[in-house]
Order: structure tokens, then C-alpha cells, then sequence
């Protein structure tokens, strides 16, 4: 699956699209597919402040539980709650499924993640 070039992607396989101040948060294609079939995720609450590279939820498939690092700052806009009743959509379309929207503390953050290429190329 290729990576989507409108987003930036971190070390730990979280994805990032930025709008604006806001941006939307998920897993990539390559996370999905190491967990497996994903059963549960569990995210913050609305209005939680979320710190970059702090975990800020987890994810359990049938293998193992693993945290979701956030990308980048700010304070948790929106929960996907689709995903907390169909966990299984991270499998199905990890790069159309979002976790979370932020308000970031600082857009230009983005700028410091792996672009696209840069990511694949982490993958080897």
C-alpha cells in the first residue's frame, strides 16, 4: 500500500494529516499489519492535552497491546467513535481511519516528521 504524500508519518507508525491548526491522528498501513487483527482501541478523552511522542491511548489486536504515541502537541478535539465500536476498521483502511482530531500547539512541528518517501524508506 503506498503512503499518502498529505501527511507525515512518525518512527513509531502513527500518521498525521494537518489542516490548518487541526489535525487528524491514525496508524499506518505497516503498524496494522504487525498488530494483526485489531480488537479494541482505547483513546483520551475530549479535551485532553496530548504531549509529542507521549503516548496518548493503545491499541490491542489479538497478538499484542501496543501504545499510540502522538505525533505531535496540542489538546484532543474529537474521538473517532466508529473505531472504538469497529476497531477492525484499522485493518480494513488504516490510512482513511483517524483515531483522533487535535488542535496542535504548534503546526510547524509538522515539518520535523518523516515525509512519505522518508517513511517508506524507514520501512526499507
Amino acid at each position: 500500500m503506498p503512503y499518502p504524500d498529505d501527511r507525515r508519518y512518525t518512527k513509531d507508525h502513527e500518521w498525521i494529516r494537518v489542516a490548518g491548526d487541526v489535525a487528524e491522528v491514525g496508524i499506518t498501513d505497516y503498524a496494522q499489519q504487525q498488530l494483526g487483527d485489531v480488537v479494541y482501541v482505547e483513546l483520551p478523552d475530549v479535551g485532553a492535552q496530548i504531549a509529542a511522542g507521549q503516548a496518548f491511548g493503545s491499541i490491542e489486536s489479538v497478538k499484542a497491546v501496543s501504545e499510540l504515541f502522538a505525533p505531535m502537541a496540542g489538546q484532543v478535539m474529537e474521538v473517532n467513535g466508529d473505531v472504538k465500536q469497529h476497531p477492525e476498521a484499522v485493518n480494513r483502511d488504516p490510512h482513511a481511519t483517524w483515531m483522533i482530531k487535535v488542535r496542535l500547539s504548534n503546526p510547524g512541528e509538522a515539518a520535523a516528521l518523516l515525509d512519505s518517501a522518508q517513511y517508506q524508506k524507514l520501512l526499507g
